[in-house]
C-alpha cells in the first residue's frame, strides 16, 4: 500500500529529530492527521516563527527574543560570576532552582571527537573574550557542563584556557548531587540546588 507522499515527507522531517525512531515518527505523523485544521496550523505556524522570533544573545550566546538577552540586561544579576553550560536548556534548569543569581554563558555542545565537535565549534573564544574583557572583573567561573566524558573534556579544556591567559579568576565546577552520565536539564531542583552550592575549585 502507498502511503500518500503527505505523510511520508512528515514522518522524514520527524526522523530527523533527535531521540524520535521510525516508529514514533508514523505515531505522530499519523495522530496529527486527527488534529483540526485550525489548531495544526497554529503548530505550523509556532515552527515558522521559531527561528524567525529568537537569536542568540551576542554577549551570553543563550536564545533569547532580543538582544542583548534579559539575563545580560539585568541589573541585579551577580556580574562577577558567569556560568558556562551546554545548551539553552541547562540555563532554564539552574533557573528554576532560584539559588544562582549571576551571568551564563551557553557554549552550545561538548567537546567530542567522535562527532567531530573540537575547541571551534562551540562558542569557548567568545567565553575567554568575555573573561579578558569584561571590565568590572569576573571573578568567578562556575563550569556546569554536563557530568560525563565529553563535558569532563571540555571542562578541562577550558579550565587550561583560563588560567594560561593570565587572568586572575577562580574557576569552579559544580559539586556533588549531579550523577555522573546525567544531562543537566534532566535534573530536580534540590540536586541542581546541592550542586551549585558544592561547587568545587579546579
Amino acid at each position: 500500500m502507498k502511503v500518500p507522499q503527505a505523510l511520508t515527507d512528515l514522518i522524514e522531517s520527524f526522523e530527523r529529530l533527535p531521540g524520535i525512531g521510525p516508529k514514533t515518527a508514523q505515531r505522530l505523523a499519523y495522530y496529527l492527521l486527527h488534529v483540526p485544521q485550525a489548531q495544526l496550523s497554529d503548530f505550523a505556524k509556532s515552527l515558522e516563527n521559531l527561528k524567525k522570533n529568537t537569536l542568540l544573545c551576542s554577549i551570553c550566546k543563550n536564545v533569547s527574543e532580543g538582544d542583548p538577552c534579559s539575563v545580560c540586561t539585568d541589573s541585579n544579576r551577580d556580574r562577577e560570576k558567569i556560568m558556562v553550560v551546554e545548551h539553552p536548556l541547562d540555563t532554564l534548569a539552574i533557573e528554576k532552582t532560584s539559588k544562582y543569581k549571576g551571568l551564563y554563558h551557553v557554549l552550545h555542545g561538548a567537546i567530542n571527537p567522535l562527532e567531530d565537535i573540537g575547541p571551534d565549534e562551540i562558542f569557548i573564544k567568545e567565553l575567554l573574550l568575555r573573561i579578558k574583557d569584561w571590565d568590572k572583573g569576573i571573578r568567578e567561573v562556575i563550569i556546569a557542563t554536563n557530568p560525563n566524558m565529553e563535558g569532563d573534556a571540555t571542562a578541562m579544556y577550558i579550565a587550561r584556557l583560563i588560567r594560561n591567559s593570565g587572568v586572575e579568576v577562580k574557576i569552579s565546577r559544580l559539586g556533588m548531587g549531579i550523577p555522573t552520565g546525567a544531562d543537566l536539564e534532566y535534573a530536580d531542583e534540590m540536586t541542581l540546588t546541592q550542586a551549585i552550592e558544592g561547587r568545587r575549585q579546579m
